[in-house]
């Protein structure tokens, strides 16, 4: 029996989503996601009756609060999702990671949403030399991206109440496959190199990063639909796993690969300097010890998993496909 039964997820057509929303519905929930379908939607179960598609903007307050009606739980994904894409235009990162989420979340409240569960960014922390970073860890955002993250979590609990609880969970970098497939994330982009062009650059490699495998994340957020309330409201929880260096990484990567398509040979790794000093190691001991939650899935899986995709065609024109890659998608859309 769920808890909730009537979800809206907000960003639900993207990578994690894509991952997450089936899952969901194979629960036993309704949902509703909310997205606007940068991505396209085809990767998402359309022909399940639980599952209601809508194409919105998360600024449009109006039109996203006429979709809450009768919705227990909101889930938070969406956002403009990494460093890079503020580069493309400060101001849609600004109105959708920042300006949209007050209003979201009242609008949450008034309509009777029980919980609101905002997925924020372990690169809140910036670049710490801390051995453990945890959740009281000072934040020290390096980019707007991780600084409208983290400003965004204190506007929720100004809002929760023991009727409208809000629990917020910082993930490390996600890795894997998903249906909606990104390219763009360093697990995930060192492995295509790897596969692809038998080789592996490594941009630094001394920068610590922790990883989150897809699947890890998708179990995330249906534990903290499913948790009591006691134990998560306005809560902060870190989700990650393998803090690792970018070069302990590359050469998992040049492991597996060699694994999965042994007919390649050697891939080479290359390095070369880079500007991207973010470097921190996060401690989730916390959700370990209040919730019970341990990452099952690894980074070698995640790379693995990736490997048969590409084996099995899944992910075709792998460098060339604007699709994998946010920046050039919205680029190529012109997004505002």
């Amino acid at each position: 029996m769920v808890k909730f039964r009537k979800i809206l997820v907000t960003g639900g057509a993207g990578y994690c989503g894509s991952i997450l929303v089936p899952q969901l519905l194979d629960r036993g929930h309704d949902i509703t996601v909310y997205d606007i379908m940068y991505y396209g939607d085809s990767h998402l179960p359309k022909n399940n009756p639980h599952l209601k598609l809508v194409r919105g903007d998360i600024r449009d307050a109006a039109h996203l609060a006429g979709c809450l009606d009768g919705i227990e739980a909101v889930l938070h994904l969406a956002c403009i999702s990494n460093d890079a894409s503020f580069v493309l235009d400060e101001a849609l990162s600004t109105s959708v990671n920042l300006d949209a989420f007050e209003p979201m979340v009242v609008a949450a409240k008034k309509a009777g949403v029980r919980r609101f569960v905002y997925a924020s960014t372990s690169s809140v922390y910036g670049v710490s030399d801390k051995q453990n970073v945890t959740e009281d860890h000072p934040l020290v955002p390096l980019t707007l991206y991780n600084k409208y993250k983290g400003m965004c979590e204190p506007l929720l609990f100004k809002h929760t109440d023991e009727t409208f609880v809000g629990v917020v969970f910082r993930p490390a970098t996600v890795c894997g496959y998903g249906p909606r497939q990104r390219l763009d994330v360093s697990v995930n982009i060192l492995t295509n190199h790897a596969v692809n062009k038998n080789m592996i650059t490594v941009f630094g490699g001394s920068q610590l990063r922790p990883n989150l495998h897809i699947q890890d994340y998708a179990d995330v957020c249906k534990l903290l639909l499913d948790a009591p309330d006691e134990k998560i409201a306005d809560q902060v929880f870190n989700v990650g796993v393998q803090n690792m260096s970018i070069m302990e990484i590359a050469l998992i990567v040049q492991k597996v690969v060699a694994e999965e398509f042994p007919e390649k040979g050697k891939i080479s790794i290359d390095t070369t300097p880079t500007d991207d000093i973010r470097s921190y190691h996060i401690n989730s001991e916390k959700i370990r010890r209040v919730l019970g939650f341990l990452p099952k899935h690894t980074i070698e899986e995640a790379v693995r998993d990736l490997c048969r995709a590409f084996r099995d065609g899944r992910l075709p024109n792998s460098f060339d496909d604007d699709r994998y890659y946010n920046v050039r998608t919205m680029q190529a859309i012109d997004a505002r």
